[in-house]
């Protein structure tokens, strides 16, 4: 596995070591000790997965405070478009995006640590998406940022006629008015 930044602060792309044969192909997903070298000392407590048709856009999702989350996600089958946004008060990057292509065909996944809200577009008819979780899911504390927000400006690559969301990602506030988002100088991982 191979961990690349990104302009992001701990925003990493994570490449695996996929080996490929007549057969098939064979690869860890997931790896504690090459993970910790490569990217950052993690303790994952929950897989989640979500199937979806093309047009859906979930996002921009986090929670709050101590219950945010650092995830590692992936694409078991099609195409997303995957977003994170940097939602951290004194941060140089504030405000800004990366997006990256995941798909079951290049195996790339992301990790998002804590203090960035993440979304994602589907590409392909179908995918589906799988995320393990650092922190446990905590309804009380989940939040969000606008999808659509002008001034984080993100391309989703999907038609506006053809976005579908969920009755709550519709009425996410835009970044500017959001409350309890991260401060950059607080280590959300310290205990």
């Amino acid at each position: 596995m191979k961990a690349t930044g990104t302009f992001l602060q701990g925003v990493c792309i994570v490449e695996p070591d996929v080996f490929r044969d007549a057969r098939g192909y064979f690869f860890e997903s997931w790896n504690r000790a090459v993970f910790e070298r490569e990217v950052r000392p993690v303790d994952f407590v929950q897989d989640n997965e979500s199937m979806s048709s093309y047009g859906v856009v979930r996002g921009l999702h986090y929670q709050k405070g101590r219950a945010s989350q650092g995830k590692l996600v992936r694409v078991v089958s099609g195409r997303v478009l995957d977003v994170a946004v940097d939602i951290r008060k004194g941060s140089p990057t504030f405000g800004r995006y990366f997006s990256m292509e995941l798909s079951s065909e290049n195996k790339l996944q992301l990790f998002i640590p804590r203090g960035f809200a993440h979304g994602f577009s589907v590409l392909s008819e179908t995918a589906v998406f799988q995320y393990k979780c650092d922190n446990p899911y905590s309804p009380s504390e989940e939040a969000g940022i606008a999808w659509d927000d002008p001034d984080i400006g993100i391309d989703w690559k999907i038609p506006a006629g053809n976005i579908i969301l969920s009755e709550k990602d519709m009425h996410h506030p835009l970044l500017k008015d959001a409350r309890d988002l991260f401060d950059y100088n607080t280590d959300y991982y310290a205990e």
